[in-house]
């Protein structure tokens, strides 16, 4: 302090009114990361790191082995500029930068952003890419950002160390495109606590449709060259494929779409289905928002006997093929679904009729894929009601708040159950899927 010069309490600054004076500053630049995410590029030894701008920066990671030198490698990438559909046209940019030459299984700890500005410090494991890895997931869908019931327990058990993968099969954010996108920001800041720490890898529902899924194709970035509307990718010994049920439905952004993903997933499955794959990867397991069957009380496409998803279409030129045959040619073992806003597991069933294992044990070699539907994590939709007179290929059902947890544990066995939020994590539901053999001939 110069001398002469006597300091003013700030209580008497503030006193005379000229505090204001004292947080004047330069206005907010927007270049500080946030809604930082994780997905699975389907490359072993590989990460992609997503997060979000609202000015243009540097696309910059820099990470380092657990217990190494803090940041000691560093990679780069790009930002595409977003700009939402909305009326006020906000702009955003998107960055993504891909990890490569990680070292499976090992743990890493890494920031991202640029000289202007840079995250928290976030750390992951590197997938492990041997097919006798036992993965665990944990799986759901219509998680909203207003009511999402099982988030808290969700970032917990993230960040316990449970999960090696999220599956997040439709709906976000209720919606994604509100308010100009900010409903957008505001969930991809609230699953940061587990996106950041374990790869998210989705699929899109019926509520991301609004400016053709913009939001959805923008946000998240998932392997293949589709803007993450359908894809495949491989985890111990599980080939796991996401899709699009919504091409059935919005046929005004194309119902060239519903042929174009038909004939990538009869390539995918065909290409799965090769001796030498199927032998490494013998669980195939589908992700799609929006399920084939369910026993719901809502006239949703999944409780008419011709659903659109299992069937097809019919109205348009040509007629679109459905899912379920395809699926059942090609030995899919466990089809995962959301969209009603409850639980339930069904018994092997193809077309309309139950095919199970034996009376006694339905699903150790069962005769036709498991159903599981997982639409209850939170929204402010609410659960919905179940028809009080479901069919035969209905097995179990819950109402609660709730999610999925599975583990695909070897070449011959999959364990999968329920978490009721409603009762703080119970598990009220639980299944092996054991399978001597798998494909098409498996159903014999």
């Amino acid at each position: 302090m110069e001398p002469g010069v006597k300091m003013v309490p700030l209580w008497f600054v503030s006193v005379l009114g000229f505090a204001p004076l004292l947080v004047l500053g330069r206005p907010p630049i927007w270049t500080q990361p946030e809604q930082v995410h994780l997905s699975y590029p389907g490359i072993p030894g590989s990460m992609e790191v997503t997060w979000t701008t609202f000015n243009r920066t540097e696309s910059t990671v820099e990470y380092s082995l657990w217990g190494g030198l803090l940041f000691e490698m560093t990679a780069k990438g790009i930002a595409t500029l977003f700009v939402d559909s909305g009326s006020e046209k906000r702009k955003m940019y998107i960055h993504r930068v891909t990890l490569t030459g990680l070292k499976p299984a090992s743990a890493y700890v890494y920031h991202c952003g640029s000289d202007a500005g840079w995250s928290d410090v976030f750390f992951f494991t590197a997938l492990n890419d041997s097919s006798s890895f036992s993965p665990k997931f944990a799986l759901y869908g219509d998680l909203g950002n207003e009511n999402p019931q099982s988030l808290a327990r969700l970032q917990k058990e993230t960040q316990l160390g449970m999960y090696d993968i999220i599956l997040h099969i439709g709906d976000f954010a209720y919606d994604m495109h509100k308010d100009n996108a900010r409903i957008g920001d505001e969930f991809m800041r609230q699953i940061q606590s587990i996106a950041a720490y374990v790869p998210y890898m989705t699929c899109p529902g019926n509520h991301e449709s609004q400016y053709n899924f913009s939001n959805y194709r923008n946000r998240f970035s998932m392997p293949g060259q589709t803007e993450s509307l359908w894809y495949s990718w491989n985890i111990g010994s599980a080939h796991i494929i996401s899709l699009s049920t919504e091409v059935y439905f919005y046929l005004e952004f194309g119902q060239e779409l519903i042929f174009k993903q038909y004939e990538w997933l009869k390539k995918d499955l065909m290409e799965a289905n090769k001796p030498e794959n199927r032998a490494v990867r013998p669980w195939i397991i589908t992700m799609g928002h929006r399920p084939m069957y369910c026993s719901d009380d809502d006239q949703d496409d999944c409780t008419k006997f011709d659903s659109l998803v299992r069937l097809g279409r019919n109205d348009t030129k040509p007629p679109a093929p459905g899912l379920e045959d395809l699926f059942y040619l090609h030995g899919v073992d466990l089809e995962l679904w959301a969209h009603e806003h409850t639980y339930e597991r069904l018994w092997p069933v193809y077309r309309d009729k139950v095919h199970n294992g034996s009376t006694a044990q339905p699903y150790t070699n069962p005769k036709a894929p498991v159903h599981i539907i997982t639409g209850s994590a939170g929204c402010r939709e609410k659960t919905d009601k179940f028809n009080p007179n479901p069919k035969d290929w209905s097995a179990f059902r819950s109402t609660d708040y709730g999610y999925s947890r599975m583990q695909v544990v070897n070449s011959t066995h999959l364990y999968l159950e329920q978490v009721s939020d409603d009762q703080y994590g119970k598990v009220v539901d639980s299944i092996w899927i054991v399978k001597e053999s798998h494909g098409f001939s498996a159903w014999f």
